[in-house]
């Protein structure tokens, strides 16, 4: 199949790496080219613009970092709307605004393109591996048209309701993840106060009711002080605040989420370390 891939970082890369190996033939752009350079050893073609993806390819994955990335690929010169879309099919991956997906998706429609919003939980170990959890929203017949693609790529792909829907979905997930990141920090800052062994801490809670994915996929490259982002920090903000905002919108008030932002906004706006995993936040109490 004709795949096209825009946005080829952490995660995008490990994806579209992945679609390769499932045998399907893609076209690839990143605005740092060199961050493609892997794919296209491995038989990928470069565009030079999203547009020229399009007009290579028939289902177009993107996987951006923040709302106004994915704006300005869909709707920018030289971006996926500025292609003939009639029949294609765009699927965006990237982690953002429930409104901006629907706004997609109806631009989309009246172009003649089928139009998915599907963003994913698991990290960079979920990308690499192809077991990521894809949550999506648009049409039924649209999502069993690409199940085969997204079971390329992840363990389980659910789809949730029409656009914005996966994007609501993510932002469930990104609530609760809030929570298991300050929960393991403050476990640990705690722990080490207590003069307790951390390894053995880690594999004790890891094998109780208190076991969580963050704890044991972030609770092992802290200990090895390893903040290399499987999750950027500044998307994971990024995500808290859209999380934050829509809430605000349906009338809902998360006060653990709300000190869950503050905290990483002293990690990323204040101590500038926006660039480090999540895992980092740890660092507010660990100098």
């Amino acid at each position: 199949m004709k795949i096209g891939f825009i946005g080829t970082g952490v995660m995008g890369n490990a994806i579209a790496s992945n679609l390769i190996k499932a045998g399907h033939n893609l076209w690839v752009y990143n605005r740092t080219k060199s961050k493609t350079d892997n794919l296209v050893a491995a038989g990928a073609t470069w565009c030079d613009s999203p547009q020229a993806v399009v007009n290579a390819a028939e289902i177009i994955f993107t996987m951006l970092g923040f709302p106004q990335d994915v704006e300005q690929v869909y709707y920018g010169e030289k971006g996926i709307f500025a292609a003939d879309v009639a029949g294609k099919t765009l699927i965006d991956m990237t982690t953002s605004q429930p409104q901006l997906a629907q706004k997609i998706a109806q631009t989309g429609q009246e172009l003649g393109a089928k139009v998915l919003d599907a963003p994913v939980s698991g990290g960079d170990v979920g990308a690499k591996n192809a077991t990521l959890t894809i949550m999506v929203g648009g049409l039924q017949t649209v999502f069993d048209e690409c199940k085969p693609l997204f079971d390329a790529v992840g363990s389980k792909a659910q789809l949730f309701g029409p656009s914005g829907a996966g994007q609501n979905t993510k932002m469930a997930n990104q609530i609760m993840i809030a929570g298991t990141m300050t929960g393991m920090s403050e476990m640990l800052v705690y722990a080490q106060g207590a003069g307790l062994d951390l390894q053995k801490v880690l594999d004790t809670v890891g094998a109780g009711s208190a076991a969580n994915w963050s704890l044991s996929n972030y609770g092992p490259r802290i200990l090895k002080e390893d903040y290399t982002p499987g999750f950027f920090s500044k998307h994971f903000l990024k995500d808290l605040r859209i999380a934050l905002d829509t809430a605000q919108a349906m009338g809902l008030d998360l006060p653990a989420t709300k000190q869950a932002k503050q905290l990483y906004e002293k990690l990323v706006d204040e101590q500038k370390l926006g660039n480090l995993g999540t895992q980092a936040l740890v660092k507010l109490w660990w100098k």
